[in-house]
């Protein structure tokens, strides 16, 4: 069975503290997949509700120093209960706070897998990288490869860098997908939702890093099919075909 089929049949509970700009997209898009959103961002009930879900995912988007508190206490709880946590630290290099608090997040928590662009993840391995806002650019394969396996044995994590060419890596052994639609980087939010449906297939699979892979390359071949076999004319008419397509 593969982790696909796993996701269907367990319907994973995915505990989402995400950006307040992606959570209605990112909701309906693990709904298609077969996960179950929760988006619960309050300090107080944040330890709880990760001690009822199967998985949690932290997205640092439009994070403020409360919801960094409740970051920290699910990810806390996550680590305790021993599911899934994963980090997307959405824009780290862009400002002294974001930094900090990844560094924070880092230190306190263990996370199972780190997905971010290569412009985040060269950050977070510490290699100079030319930034172009939160979309950056994809660079040669061989320095891509480089950096995922730095940052997953640096952090003992998945990590996944996403693009043209996304690359997933436990530090040992790395895999290339180049599966995916230039139509997904104009969708707000579309980055957001593919570390949604790696935190289901971690939460309902025993692989970390083929589970991980395997969300990458369905959630791109999910984008190609519902340009190729639907009547795509933009944006407009791509996300509610790609919505259909997450759930074959």
């Amino acid at each position: 069975m593969s982790v696909i089929e796993k996701v269907r049949k367990k319907a994973p509970l995915i505990h989402h503290l995400t950006n307040q700009v992606v959570m209605n997209f990112t909701a309906n898009g693990l709904l298609s997949f077969g996960g179950s959103p929760i988006m619960a961002k309050e300090p107080k009930e944040a330890y709880d509700m990760a001690k009822i879900a199967d998985g949690v995912l932290i997205n640092i988007g439009t994070m403020t120093e409360r919801d960094l508190e409740a970051f920290r206490l699910a990810g806390k709880a996550a680590n305790e209960k021993g599911i899934p946590v994963v980090l997307d630290p959405v824009g780290v290099s862009a400002t002294p706070f974001r930094r900090e608090a990844v560094k924070q997040l880092l230190d306190d928590i263990s996370f199972t897998a780190i997905k971010g662009n290569a412009g985040e993840m060269a950050y977070l391995a510490g290699v100079a990288w030319e930034t172009k806002g939160v979309e950056s650019a994809d660079g040669d394969r061989g320095q891509l490869r480089e950096i995922a396996e730095h940052v997953a044995r640096k952090y003992d994590a998945i990590a996944i860098i996403t693009g043209k060419i996304d690359v997933v890596s436990d530090g040992e052994a790395t895999k290339e997908n180049e599966s995916g639609h230039e139509l997904l980087t104009k969708v707000t939010g579309a980055g957001c939702l593919l570390g949604s449906i790696i935190t289901a297939c971690l939460a309902s699979g025993d692989s970390p890093l083929d589970d991980s892979f395997e969300a990458v390359k369905f959630f791109g071949e999910a984008a190609e099919r519902a340009v190729t076999h639907h009547e795509v004319k933009g944006t407009g008419t791509f996300i509610p075909h790609f919505l259909d397509e997450l759930q074959r």
